[in-house]
């Protein structure tokens, strides 16, 4: 009979524990709504500062954003004028073969370009590739004296090159290049906005600057000119235009050329022309 009332006495202690913890429960939130204006002054505080941190560091961001791979070269210094290239009547042309897309050239497509009606010999491709890494190449764009590179197609097609890409070694590469930028119409840098190749509006000579002397070149000129003698001869307050013709055989035609010129009794591939170039501006320039 005694075991009830021990019963009884263990309930009413474990409601006497009851009270007590909501009691102490309570306590506790007043002191923590106490606390609690601190609490969130010493939180917003460091939230405010990272926000202004990272607004700074976005500034920071948007003004490096491009760092390695810079809109104008490091070495160019007081404004000076520079040079600018054409390629003329490149052989840079675009067709379904079987199931996929391809930048056609002599070697691979030989048999598609009979079936077609076409000379294999006029699809060269290699000889911008090979211009191009000419151009880009020389100490006269490593000083920064290029502006620009213009390629101009057989079709038409005008695409700006930047002076600070860099063109891939192997003809595949160019290839894959050339097949996504004359269907894109532009190639970005990896993670950056720049477009490093984009097709642009025709004609090539809304993007020349003012007082600039465009001149042409052609084994067929009667006007056969030393480059270093030639180049000595413009001032140096004149922006230089060569234009160079980027198919196998022929000659450019243009409305826009001051001047057509040989600098050689030989032929003489577009890669070599240029390098006769920039070998020549090198010495104008000083630069070694």
């Amino acid at each position: 009979m005694v075991r009830p009332y021990a019963i009884k006495g263990k309930k009413r202690k474990n409601r006497g524990e009851k009270y007590d913890k909501e009691e102490q429960e309570h306590e506790e939130q007043v002191e923590e709504e106490e606390r609690e204006p601190a609490k969130r002054a010493a939180i917003e505080k460091p939230t405010e500062e990272v926000e202004g941190k990272e607004e700074k560091e976005g500034g920071e961001a948007g003004t490096d954003e491009l760092e390695g791979i810079p809109i104008a070269p490091s070495n160019k210094k007081n404004n000076k004028n520079g040079v600018i290239f054409v390629l003329e009547k490149a052989s840079l042309e675009v067709a379904k073969v079987g199931k996929s897309f391809q930048l056609l050239n002599s070697d691979d497509h030989a048999n598609f370009l009979r079936k077609n009606n076409k000379n294999p010999a006029d699809y060269r491709p290699d000889i911008t590739h090979q211009a191009l890494l000419s151009i880009l190449d020389s100490p006269v764009n490593k000083a920064g004296r290029l502006q620009a590179v213009y390629v101009r197609t057989e079709k038409g097609v005008l695409f700006e090159v930047k002076p600070h890409v860099r063109i891939p070694r192997t003809y595949k590469r160019f290839s894959g290049i050339m097949l996504q930028l004359l269907q894109k119409l532009n190639i970005t840098a990896v993670g950056k906005r720049e477009k490093l190749l984009r097709v642009i509006k025709n004609p090539v000579t809304n993007y020349f600057p003012v007082n600039s002397r465009r001149i042409g070149f052609s084994y067929s000129s009667d006007k056969l000119a030393k480059m270093r003698k030639y180049v000595d001869a413009v001032g140096d307050d004149v922006n230089l235009v060569f234009v160079v013709g980027a198919m196998a055989h022929g000659k450019i035609e243009v409305d826009y050329i001051d001047d057509f010129i040989a600098i050689s009794g030989y032929p003489l591939s577009a890669a070599m022309c240029i390098a006769r170039i920039t070998e020549a501006l090198a010495d104008k320039w000083s630069i070694l």
